[in-house]
């Protein structure tokens, strides 16, 4: 793998491709060309249009899709066609489900769900799981928020309002007394108490991937909810379901863009709690990270951009390494929790 492109150059996308370009030749595609300089070519056309998709990819050895989740299934199918790797953020299921039809007889990896949840909060929950003989429960906890928080929803959209707004309308699969099911986004709401402070947590769409597949038959329990500071859960619900709002995407996403304005001071928790046997003791073993923005070749980035960013790019370097397969589909359980983090990227994770 030497050459690939980074479509979307937004707040994740152009910190992609800057991770990647110390290593591959990458070329940035976007629909204009980014306010400021980055360190990689750029290339500016409308990646709706299937010949340019098609033209792009000509020559490339992957490609990392950057875009909202509803334009990611296009780019999938034109590198099925292209026979290139891919790779995305995507926390819908339904996109995965397509690409992961196309996996089956792809020339190169299917790799969405790249990202924080899905993503790496699988690949560490699957590795706690893997210190027990016997399983009970999974829980994986994944909140990106503002560490200075104002207003009734405390609350700010670093992340694409798309994204969060289609998660919290879809249902979530989880794993309840052995049983795979779907249960409502925005219910099943907890409290939780990080050093002194008070969350949330409720259930979103897609944070788990594929790991209710993985894991039927071997969990009691298995469930992934997003943190929240309290009282976010409520409002949300108040507007898509008693404004009718869930019908009206294109319209919340607008006023939730700018009623809330990205940060620069957030901080990302990542939290995992497994129980089961180890031999004949039931025990129970831990992750928890607070990540907080960091300074990448002199420049501020924010918790959930670099996580995000960072997460996706030790993927594509551990497909060019040879420690993931090069063709098919990729689970994130899958994915070595030492591995990833060996990576030149996954180092950003154990600095902290």
């Amino acid at each position: 793998m030497k050459k690939l492109l980074v479509i979307g150059m937004g707040k994740v996308g152009s910190l992609v491709g800057s991770l990647l370009q110390k290593r591959f030749e990458v070329t940035g595609v976007d629909k204009s060309a980014p306010a400021v300089a980055l360190p990689f070519r750029i290339v500016v056309g409308d990646v709706t249009h299937t010949d340019f998709l098609d033209s792009l990819f000509a020559g490339q050895d992957a490609v990392v899709s950057c875009m909202p989740y509803n334009l990611n299934l296009p780019i999938a199918q034109a590198a099925y066609r292209s026979g290139i790797h891919y790779f995305d953020l995507t926390e819908d299921v339904g996109t995965t489900a397509a690409i992961r039809e196309m996996a089956k007889d792809s020339k190169g990896v299917m790799a969405p769900q790249c990202g924080l949840a899905p993503g790496f909060i699988g690949i560490v929950g699957a590795d706690l799981a893997k210190k027990f003989t016997r399983l009970r429960d999974i829980e994986l906890r994944v909140g990106a928020l503002p560490r200075y928080p104002n207003g009734l929803m405390g609350y700010s959209f670093t992340w694409s309002p798309a994204g969060v707004v289609n998660e919290y309308i879809n249902d979530a699969e989880v794993i309840h007394n052995g049983t795979r099911k779907m249960v409502p986004s925005l219910e099943g709401i907890e409290m939780i108490n990080i050093e002194g402070q008070e969350f949330e947590a409720f259930s979103t769409s897609g944070g788990l991937g594929t790991m209710c597949e993985t894991f039927e038959g071997r969990v009691d329990t298995l469930n992934y909810k997003t943190i929240r500071y309290p009282g976010h859960c409520s409002l949300m619900r108040f507007m898509l379901y008693e404004l009718i709002l869930k019908e009206k995407r294109e319209l919340i996403e607008q006023i939730l863009t700018e009623a809330k304005p990205p940060v620069q001071q957030d901080v990302v928790y990542v939290y995992a709690v497994v129980e089961g046997w180890k031999d004949d003791h039931l025990e129970r073993e831990e992750f928890y990270r607070a990540y907080h923005p960091v300074q990448i070749d002199g420049q501020h980035w924010r918790a959930i951009s670099w996580t995000t960013a960072a997460s996706i790019a030790s993927v594509v370097e551990m497909v060019a390494d040879g420690s993931l397969p090069d063709s098919g589909f990729i689970k994130q359980e899958d994915i070595r929790l030492n591995n990833f983090l060996n990576t030149s990227n996954g180092q950003f994770f154990k600095e902290v």
